[in-house]
């Protein structure tokens, strides 16, 4: 079975994502997401709160959060709480931290503090016992499992995944990319012992359903420059000859990025973006043509596609996969 989810940027009216979350619930879609970044958009927790009572059966999570901006106690106590609302329904999604940090004139956190992170979290969202910064403490309320998804690009971080993830979140829909990236996913599996194929394989990335090409693209072209920023972090911690150019050659014409204006359709952040990594990094055409490029994505190993629901006409693209995209893999 193909998973399907929806991301929502936490902007959009509460009301309007509540309609959306029943509606894709009832379509087929099995996973609801949230943004992440308090300073540029509404807190996702109440958001996810009421997307929680709102559905029976779609699993429900951060995408994503980081170690930083909240202490991971606090994460692992929300998430606990909202494990319990939603009957166990919640899922961690997690990164470094890149807009909530950034709009802020502050980094990313390290690796290290990203594994700490993930392992505090999820041994108190299971009830279990933890010693953090010296100190014993454990949430005897809490109870259930909490599945992890890491968002990451980089060899070292796509490593750490295959050791500890439960799921790799992966933001294009590029297909070369996606297959460059799970070889590091699965040299970190080997090195910890475990399968591969046990571990969940995201893309995530905007859709535009119409055989319109330009205006299709100017509706998601925001997104190749949201990624931008990930790039050319990666450029300055890794040798060029480490990362492939379909990922780093875009990014020559970037004269900056505004956050402001992130994650904005018409955003002013995308006028480097040419046609060819639209059409790459996200999926737009007919429905034959969306068809196809997820199939090959599942062919690869992707396990769940996850549309990035910001483009004005949500309630559309949702009825459009829900009745022409969904049935097509899962019939």
């Amino acid at each position: 079975m193909a998973n399907f989810g929806i991301t929502f940027k936490s902007d959009m009216p509460y009301r309007r994502m509540i309609s959306l979350a029943r509606q894709a619930e009832q379509v087929g879609f099995t996973y609801g997401w949230a943004f992440d970044s308090h300073i540029l958009w509404q807190e996702a927790y109440p958001l996810l709160t009421l997307m929680a009572v709102n559905t029976q059966r779609m699993r429900l999570g951060t995408l994503v959060t980081n170690p930083i901006v909240r202490d991971p106690t606090v994460t692992a106590s929300l998430l606990a709480t909202l494990n319990n609302i939603s009957d166990g329904r919640m899922d961690l999604g997690i990164g470094r931290g890149d807009s909530s940090r950034r709009v802020m004139g502050k980094k990313p956190a390290n690796i290290e503090r990203l594994t700490e992170a993930i392992h505090v979290i999820r041994t108190l969202t299971s009830g279990k016992d933890i010693v953090y910064e010296g100190s014993p403490l454990r949430m005897a309320w809490a109870k259930g499992t909490l599945p992890v998804w890491v968002a990451g690009y980089g060899p070292k971080v796509l490593r750490l995944c295959g050791r500890i993830a439960d799921g790799i979140i992966l933001q294009f829909a590029d297909p070369a990319l996606i297959r460059w990236c799970l070889q590091f996913v699965r040299e970190g599996a080997l090195e910890a012992g475990r399968d591969p194929t046990k571990i969940e394989v995201m893309s995530a990335a905007p859709v535009w359903v119409s055989t319109d090409l330009a205006k299709a693209r100017e509706h998601v072209r925001w997104f190749p420059a949201l990624v931008s920023n990930h790039v050319v972090d990666l450029i300055a911690r890794y040798k060029p000859e480490e990362l492939p150019a379909d990922l780093t050659d875009y990014v020559r014409e970037r004269a900056g990025y505004d956050y402001r204006h992130h994650a904005e359709v018409g955003s002013t952040n995308a006028h480097f973006v040419s046609d060819e990594v639209v059409d790459r990094f996200c999926i737009v055409g007919s429905v034959d043509d969306h068809r196809r490029r997820l199939k090959e994505l599942f062919d690869l190993g992707v396990t769940q596609f996850n549309i990035y629901l910001m483009s004005g006409e949500e309630e559309e693209t949702v009825a459009v996969y829900g009745r022409e995209i969904i049935p097509y893999f899962n019939s």
